[in-house]
């Protein structure tokens, strides 16, 4: 449901629930939002049959409101205890920040950072992390923080207790693996649960690891594609957040197939980033829902 008023493109509050499925949940939500004058600007709801879980994301008029998202917390308690509701409130007038990480492959990192300058990515970027110098000159043009940080085999939890620092002092939301070509240590995945990203330039669970191109040009694949997917200690298993294809033939080659791959691995990033920082994406065990 929408609702079209004078407001027209103005800040919003963004409310995000999951909880047990049962009836009354709409009613008690849009209720509690109606009897402050809330102005309902967009909603979006899903029942998952199989899991018996309800997921609702609902845009509020912020003007429209006596009061901010703190106090629409505290206030909507009530209700969130009684339908045993995980919820989140957030003001769209206050940007996320994420901090990038990758390795040598630009295409990723530059096509986040210029949908960012164009504003197509409404987000904050303070830094950009690197296992490598390479991209730091693409980093410099875009007059954001860079910081080379080499990842060796004999000192890989010092390496990302360094990273953890920097993204903790960058106060990221959110940590984006732009082709970051190293598997997180545990605790790492542990210290940002639900806040990791990455984009994996294979269709999972297809071809996991290094390498899926050549992987999937030895298989004689017809289709290949690109994921973008929560990140967990396991490898390339995390909840599926996007995803995309293009068709190949057998006259393509490895080559052929980094080509086409990267356009995919670029437009789902863009697609996933987007909605993430927009709130529309809800965890659902190991799956998500997403309110594209």
């Amino acid at each position: 449901m929408t609702n079209h008023g004078p407001h027209g493109a103005a800040r919003r509050l963004v409310l995000t629930v999951s909880c047990p499925d049962r009836s009354g949940i709409v009613a008690a939500i849009t209720g509690f939002i109606a009897s402050h004058g809330g102005w309902v600007a967009e909603a979006a709801q899903h029942s998952d049959l199989t899991t018996g879980r309800f997921f609702q994301r609902i845009e509020v008029l912020a003007d429209s409101l006596p009061f901010g998202p703190e106090e629409f917390g505290e206030r909507f308690a009530g209700v969130a205890e009684e339908f045993r509701l995980d919820f989140q409130v957030r003001d769209s007038g206050v940007p996320k920040r994420i901090v990038l990480l990758a390795s040598r492959e630009d295409h990723c990192l530059a096509d986040v950072l210029h949908r960012w300058r164009r504003g197509d990515l409404r987000c904050e970027i303070p830094l950009v992390v690197s296992n490598h110098p390479d991209l730091e000159a693409l980093v410099d043009w875009y007059g954001i923080g860079f910081r080379h940080v080499p990842v060796g085999a004999e000192r890989k939890e010092e390496a990302f207790d360094a990273i953890a620092a920097l993204v903790d002092g960058a106060g990221a939301d959110l940590v984006v693996l732009a082709r970051y070509m190293q598997i997180l240590p545990a605790s790492f995945c542990a210290r940002y649960p639900e806040r990791i990203v990455n984009i994996h330039h294979s269709f999972l669970p297809s071809f996991v690891g290094a390498r899926p191109y050549h992987q999937a040009f030895e298989r004689g694949v017809k289709l290949i594609g690109a994921t973008c997917h929560y990140v967990t200690p396991e490898l390339d298993a995390g909840p599926i957040i996007e995803q995309d294809t293009a068709r190949i033939d057998h006259a393509d080659s490895v080559q052929d197939l980094l080509r086409i791959g990267r356009d995919i691995e670029r437009a789902v990033l863009a697609r996933a980033l987007r909605w993430l920082l927009e709130d529309r994406v809800l965890l659902n065990g190991a799956r998500t829902v997403v309110f594209a």
